[in-house]
């Protein structure tokens, strides 16, 4: 940090004349242990040069400007709202000497992979000056080896009591002014703390409300992170809005300050705190708290309590108002079945006419929280919708982000599919039906229907928390739980991501001919193959209830039936390829011959509704027999 230009006398002055009692301090005051003129003074009378040169003297060293500069102009310093209170003067400074033995520790905690950061860090306690002549156990240390490119000495603040690393400075200059931000930070809340820079600070955070909703978000975020390190109120809500959007949920913030005790703040703000807790809320782990971190009243409490319990059964639906609220139904609609990268532009479009409900909201965050919209809004498209002007605001439109969905199928043949366990995966086409036909045509008898897909912990995929073992089902049964959407070109499908059984077997009974009743439909397993079991691809076609042809191939022997299109015959399509690229071209023929795709976004992010499928297996007839086999793993007895 170069410290030319930096006027030392001016920026102590300021704080000075700003001073006023903390709480903390007003407490000290109302008990009469502590005069106010005691607390009052912060800085002491400049050093003289011959004092500065005596101590570089002293020491052996010459200090760094902007520490120099600083002691030219107040010879000390208290600083009463940390735990380093006092910075000594000129001849009361000197090396530390690391007298607590923290340089061996700090080494032997090194590895090959050490930062540079890191070596310079277990070397600073060796040969640190010690700046503070009075703290609770906490240390100002200058490390004159560690430098930048102005000579300017690092510093360190260490907590004796803490245990943690050391708080790192760029220089003595970027100390003063943390400190400096965390004596307003301090004082922030206090009705009589009005002065000329938090008349600024307020400023800015108007200014920044303007950028954020005109689309300039990272110039507002800019202003609203140095409004937040004063304390400024409002600044920590719109910053947690705008990193909550940019980053997602599970990364940026979602602490939002006292807007969330704020009744117009509700809608927007407490669905995505109830999301994050939901999400990292482990399964069969004692769930924590969901707290809203301020004070709020009875009724926005009982509403938070009931928008967390909708978020974590799945049920919640973000609906906001006016043209941008009939434009987040006609969205859900379209991304319910598969379809998000249509929801995404219906969002997009209708961004401008979105209103915030109090004036410190700066975009729908409640859409997040939404099963089957969140998922539409990636970081990328929080960042465009972020960069889109709203609330009447004009501006530059961003370029949109590209679509998410490949068309078609061949997407499927990826390698690292959404990290599924199981490389099978089977799917059912219906040809002219709804999505919400198919519980009639595949479901399980007496089955639920469709159900909204489970709410997932942070980190999990939608395979984690869909399946297990029926305690009802017979072992010979193989009911599937599918992904249920329709497909650009009007197929509705069901889609089981990660089919846990090896492929079709002696039992198995496709699902096409029921699914058929009244038109065409399609089945497809495909079961990638390893060194001890080959690949595994079966097809089915059938119409009006009939079959029209079927074909299952196994490493290289084929059964078939019916007479298979030339287009899908396994000979020329699968037997004639290696590896991955008979899955390609058996998903390829598909497409040519039905037009048929599937919404990869929509699958991977578990936005689709689900179903329980009728078994794919049929049971065992007279004379034949089923196996099975059981693995438990325990302790062993001793």
């Amino acid at each position: 940090m170069n410290d030319n230009g930096f006027d030392w006398g001016t920026f102590l002055r300021r704080w000075q004349d700003e001073w006023v009692p903390s709480e903390d301090e007003a407490m000290e005051l109302a008990e009469g242990d502590t005069a106010l003129a005691d607390l009052a003074a912060l800085g002491a009378p400049p050093a003289s040069e011959a004092e500065v040169a005596d101590a570089e003297r002293r020491l052996g060293t010459r200090l760094p400007s902007s520490y120099r500069a600083f002691l030219l102009t107040s010879n000390g310093w208290r600083l009463r709202d940390d735990s380093i209170h006092q910075l000594g003067a000129a001849h009361e400074i000197g090396w530390f000497g690391d007298p607590f033995g923290m340089t061996p520790m700090y080494r032997e905690s090194l590895g090959e992979r050490a930062t540079e950061q890191e070596v310079l860090l277990a070397g600073m306690w060796e040969r640190a000056l010690q700046l503070e002549t009075d703290s609770d156990m906490s240390y100002a240390l200058l490390d004159p080896g560690d430098t930048d490119d102005d000579g300017e000495w690092a510093l360190y603040v260490y907590h004796g009591w803490g245990g943690e690393y050391p708080t790192r400075y760029p220089s003595f200059r970027a100390y003063m002014q943390r400190r400096y931000e965390s004596f307003h930070a301090e004082r922030a809340q206090l009705p009589e703390f009005i002065n000329d820079t938090t008349r600024a600070r307020d400023a800015d955070v108007a200014r920044a409300r303007e950028e954020a909703l005109s689309g300039r978000w990272e110039a507002a975020r800019e202003l609203l992170d140095v409004a937040r390190r004063y304390g400024r109120p409002g600044a920590w809500g719109m910053l947690g809005q705008l990193d909550v959007l940019a980053q997602g949920v599970g990364h940026g913030r979602t602490y939002f300050g006292g807007l969330v005790a704020d009744p117009r703040c509700t809608d927007e703000l407490v669905p995505v705190m109830a999301l994050a807790h939901v999400r990292d809320s482990l399964p069969g782990r004692t769930e924590r708290p969901f707290v809203l971190g301020v004070e709020t009243d009875d009724g926005i409490r009982a509403a938070a309590y009931a928008i967390h319990a909708h978020v974590g059964d799945g049920s919640y639906r973000y609906a906001p108002g006016g043209d941008f609220g009939r434009a987040v139904a006609g969205a859900r609609e379209v991304a319910r079945w598969g379809d998000t990268d249509g929801a995404w532009r219906m969002l997009r479009a209708a961004l401008p006419s979105w209103s915030p409900p109090a004036p410190d909201v700066l975009a729908p965050l409640g859409l997040l929280a939404d099963p089957v919209l969140g998922p539409v809004v990636t970081r990328e498209r929080g960042r465009e919708l972020l960069a889109t002007p709203r609330a009447g605001r004009s501006g530059a439109v961003p370029e949109p982000v590209p679509d998410l969905d490949p068309p078609g199928l061949s997407w499927l043949a990826e390698s690292g599919r959404w990290n599924a366990p199981y490389d099978s995966y089977r799917c059912v086409w219906v040809e002219g039906v709804e999505p919400d036909a198919l519980p009639g045509l595949v479901g399980e008898e007496g089955g639920a229907g469709l159900t909204v897909p489970p709410v997932r912990p942070a980190g999990w995929f939608p395979h984690d928390v869909r399946w297990g073992r029926r305690d009802d089902s017979a072992p010979w049964e193989d009911r599937a739980v599918v992904a249920v959407g329709r497909t650009g070109s009007g197929w509705a499908f069901g889609f089981d991501p990660a089919a846990r059984t090896r492929g079709p077997g002696h039992f198995f009974a496709s699902p096409a001919a029921e699914a058929s009743r009244d038109g065409r439909a399609v089945v497809l397993w495909t079961c990638r193959g390893r060194d001890d079991f080959p690949a595994v691809f079966h097809l089915s076609v059938a119409e009006r209830g009939e079959e029209l042809y079927a074909f299952t191939v196994r490493g290289t022997e084929v059964e078939r039936s019916g007479a298979v299109p030339g287009g899908l015959d396994p000979d020329r399509v699968l037997l004639s390829a290696d590896g991955r690229d008979r899955e390609r071209r058996l998903l390829a023929a598909l497409e040519e011959e039905f037009g048929l795709s599937l919404p990869r976004h929509a699958l991977a992010e578990g936005v689709l509704p689900e179903l329980t499928t009728r078994s794919w297996n049929r049971a065992p007839r007279e004379g034949e027999a089923f196996a099975y086999a059981t693995v438990g793993v325990g302790r062993p007895r001793r």
